[in-house]
């Protein structure tokens, strides 16, 4: 719900409450200070390494228009925003995707340029659109940093657009990143394109990788980043950034990745760190297993049926789930929206007709107040509303002709390019076109 907030209350909540107290612990020593200022982040005032961390919760894509929505705020003040380079998605300033990873990656060179060799970097962010995903990766990437971890986050509180708006995502994504240290880099000039140097760029991001991950329910998570193909891909991003050639094939990666490096649950570590994951692995029942490796349209469609076979699912709650599961996607493969794969493969439940057996299985034994309901009852619809299931047997029929027809769709473009080479493409569309030729 919207009112309208008194101005003196919200001042004395913000800063009597909130910062001032904030600014009086970081100032007991008297030799120290804190400041607090509004710049670009593209503003070149500080010194190179001089940051020991940076926490950054950037624009997510298209998802606000910030200087517009403050339009009549400024109007009143009679300043307005100079939003040429305002890092956003909008059709009105003629900036689409490429302009906003543009802008990001100034933003991010910036960053990479004042922090601290060997230091971290936090991001905080969120979008329904794996592009746009796709997009703050690859500027992070080229700006220097290395990935090292993904997970989501949950707030408990919504933002406005979070609580009315069904197809915003629930949960942010917390990416944690970190500028190599200074003696990778002068080692990697020295030996650059050598397998060696291969070999030296994973010890080190080994060594900065988490080591034991405990889920809420007390199994321990497999670490994305340890498994070979994603370590593959950040060496490979490592050296193309630096415009080196990779020196060996992800084949020759993998052959010496078990030569050089202990093995456990399908993660690789440095043999301290083994040491210390047998020791925690030993404290927990089971490894929550990462059971499929996203790499293209046809295993992420298979994740989705593992993960809708477990628990029906609205789009807000399995789409933070699928977004660390796609890291390792392959590059040739056509980038697919979860809602479009959703939509061809799945069905939702609009909450006006009976809950379907599947839904209706896994409400009453997972909710207490639902248990022994009729499938026309209003209170197990309102629950069932927006969950995704995998079609019965008779409906996947028809749901297989939608989506043929778009796959063929894709497949009569594919046929009348005029150029020399697709640069990405659905695998699938191909199959389907072929299948029907």
């Amino acid at each position: 719900m919207i009112k309208e907030a008194n101005i003196l209350d919200q001042l004395k909540n913000k800063y009597i409450r909130r910062l001032k107290p904030v600014f009086e612990i970081m100032t007991v020593n008297k030799k120290e200070s804190v400041s607090s200022f509004t710049a670009s982040a593209t503003a070149n005032i500080f010194q190179n390494n001089s940051f020991d961390y940076i926490f950054t919760d950037p624009p997510f894509g298209g998802n606000l228009m910030y200087s517009e929505l403050n339009f009549l705020w400024e109007a009143w003040l009679r300043v307005f925003t100079n939003n040429k380079q305002e890092a956003i998605e909008n059709k009105t300033q003629g900036k689409g995707l490429l302009e906003y990873q543009s802008l990001m990656t100034l933003c991010f060179q910036e960053y990479y340029r004042v922090l601290k060799p060997g230091r971290w970097m936090t991001v905080e962010f969120h979008n329904s659109k794996n592009s746009v995903w796709n997009a703050i990766q690859e500027s992070l990437q080229h700006a220097g940093f290395v990935i090292a971890d993904v997970r989501t986050l949950d707030k408990k509180q919504g933002t406005f657009k979070q609580v009315t708006s069904s197809g915003a995502v629930k949960q942010d994504l917390i990416i944690s990143t970190y500028k190599p240290n200074g003696g990778l880099e002068e080692r990697f000039k020295l030996k650059a394109g050598t397998e060696e140097c291969v070999w030296d760029f994973v010890r080190t991001h080994l060594r900065q990788l988490p080591v034991f991950v405990q889920s809420r329910d007390g199994r321990a998570e497999v670490i994305a980043e340890r498994m070979n193909y994603l370590l593959f891909d950040r060496m490979v991003a490592f050296h193309v950034q630096r415009g080196i050639t990779v020196p060996i094939s992800a084949a020759e990666f993998y052959a010496g990745l078990e030569q050089r490096f202990p093995s456990r649950d399908g993660m690789y570590f440095l043999s301290e760190q083994a040491a210390e994951y047998d020791k925690k692995r030993m404290t927990v029942k089971e490894v929550l297993q990462l059971q499929l490796f996203v790499t293209d349209e046809a295993s992420a469609i298979q994740w989705l049926k593992q993960q809708l076979t477990r628990k029906p699912q609205t789009f807000q709650e399995i789409h933070p789930q699928f977004m660390k599961e796609i890291g390792g996607w392959q590059k040739y493969e056509k980038p697919l929206e979860l809602l479009e794969m959703l939509e061809q493969n799945f069905l939702r439940h609009d909450g006006k007709d009976d809950v379907p057996s599947q839904i209706h299985s896994y409400l009453s034994t997972n909710f207490k107040e639902l248990r022994n309901l009729p499938k026309d009852d209003l209170s197990l619809r309102d629950k069932a509303k927006d969950r995704w299931y995998i079609p019965d047997p008779n409906k996947s029929q028809d749901l297989e002709k939608l989506r043929e027809k778009a796959l063929l769709k894709d497949f009569e473009e594919y046929k009348s390019f005029t150029g020399r080479k697709l640069k990405s493409f659905r695998i699938e569309a191909v199959r389907a076109g072929f299948k029907r030729a």
